[in-house]
C-alpha cells in the first residue's frame, strides 16, 4: 500500500513539525490479505506478473525440450523462486509461500506446454510470457459462468465477510525523535509530553486518522493494535515499531461495522464473478496437467496434486 501524501505543520511549541495525511484514508471495506494467500485463492490471476519474477526458472524449463510430455520440478525452481522472493520482499519465503511459488511455476509450465501444442508460439518463440497468455486466453474463452442468484451471492457475502465488514478504525498520533529512536530517549520524551512540556524541538508528529485495523497490523504489527486498543485516549506512550521506538498517542477508536449485503451487492457480484472464473481457469489448467508426467526433484509440499 502506498504511503499517504503528507503535509507538515508546527507543533504547539512552534519548533517541531506535524505530518498530517492528506486525502482519504484507505478504504476500510477491503482489508489487505497476505499476498501469498491471494495467490493460493486465485492462482491464475498472476501469471504474467510471475513470468517476470521467475524468468530465470522458465529459461531452465525451456532448455528441457527433449521430452515435451515430462515436466521436471527441480531444485532450480526452488533456488530461483527463493531468490525472486528475497529480492521482492527482503526476506526468505516461509514454507507456505514457497509452496505457492512452486504451484504457480508448475501451472505456468503447463500453460506454456499447452500453448506450444496449440502452436500459439508462432511469431513469439522468444517471448514465453506471451505464449502463456495466449494459452490462458484459449482456456478463458471456454469459461462459462452461471448466472448467480441472490441466494448464491448472499452465501458468498457471508463466507467472505472480512472483505465487506468495516474493521475498527483508529485515530492516533506518532512522534519520532530525529536521529534518536532509542527506547530510553523515547520514554524520556513521552514523559515530557505527558507532563505538558512541548518536547524535543527535533521531534516530528504524524497525525493518522481513520486507519483500519488491518493496515495498522500490516504497517506496525499486531502488538501495535493491542497497545492502541488498551491505551488511554490523549495519553502518550512509548512503543517499539519496525522503524524503532516511537511516541504514540491514541485519539479515538471507531468500532467495527458489519457490511450490509443490499449495499454491497455490486462489489459482491464482481468479486464472485472474478473468483468463480478463476476457479474454473484453475480447474482447467490442473486438468491439462494430467496430460504430462510431472517429476518432483524436491519436496512438493501441498501442490494440490
Amino acid at each position: 500500500m502506498s504511503a499517504p501524501l503528507l503535509n507538515e505543520r508546527p507543533l504547539p511549541d512552534g519548533k517541531a513539525s506535524e505530518t498530517v495525511p492528506m486525502g482519504a484514508p484507505p478504504s476500510p471495506s477491503s482489508p489487505p490479505s497476505p499476498w501469498w494467500s491471494r495467490w493460493l485463492r486465485e492462482p491464475l490471476l498472476h501469471f504474467v506478473v510471475l513470468g517476470g519474477l521467475l524468468f530465470a526458472v522458465d529459461r531452465i524449463a525451456i532448455s528441457r525440450a527433449d521430452d515435451p510430455r515430462t515436466i521436471v520440478v527441480g531444485g532450480e525452481v526452488n533456488r530461483e523462486a527463493i531468490e525472486a522472493f528475497r529480492s521482492a520482499r527482503g526476506r526468505e519465503p516461509n514454507p507456505q509461500e514457497l509452496t505457492a511459488l512452486r504451484r504457480v511455476w508448475l501451472d505456468n509450465e503447463v500453460l506454456y506446454r499447452y500453448g506450444l501444442e496449440l502452436q500459439v508460439d508462432k511469431g513469439d518463440t522468444a517471448i514465453r510470457e506471451r505464449v502463456i497468455f495466449k494459452a490462458l486466453s484459449v482456456i478463458d474463452s471456454n469459461v462459462k459462468l452461471p448466472t448467480p442468484t441472490d441466494d448464491m451471492l448472499r452465501k458468498w457475502f457471508e463466507s467472505h465477510r472480512e472483505k465487506y465488514d468495516q474493521p475498527r478504525c483508529f485515530d492516533f498520533d506518532e512522534a519520532a525523535l530525529s536521529g534518536d529512536n532509542a527506547e530510553a530517549s523515547v520514554r524520556a520524551f513521552v514523559k515530557q509530553l505527558n507532563g505538558g512540556t512541548p518536547g524535543d524541538a527535533k521531534a516530528g508528529l504524524r497525525v493518522l486518522t481513520g486507519r483500519p485495523e488491518p493496515t495498522i497490523v500490516q504497517s506496525y504489527g499486531a502488538e501495535m493494535v493491542k497497545a492502541l486498543a488498551s491505551a488511554k485516549p490523549g495519553e502518550w506512550m512509548a512503543l517499539e515499531t519496525s522503524d524503532g521506538w516511537r511516541a504514540i498517542r491514541l485519539n479515538k477508536i471507531a468500532p467495527s461495522k458489519p457490511g450490509v449485503f443490499e449495499v454491497m451487492r455490486g462489489p459482491v457480484f464482481h468479486d464472485w464473478t472474478d473468483a468463480t472464473a478463476a476457479e474454473q481457469r484453475t480447474a482447467a489448467v490442473r486438468a491439462l496437467a494430467k496430460k504430462y508426467k510431472i517429476k518432483h526433484e524436491l519436496p512438493v509440499g501441498d501442490l494440490g496434486e
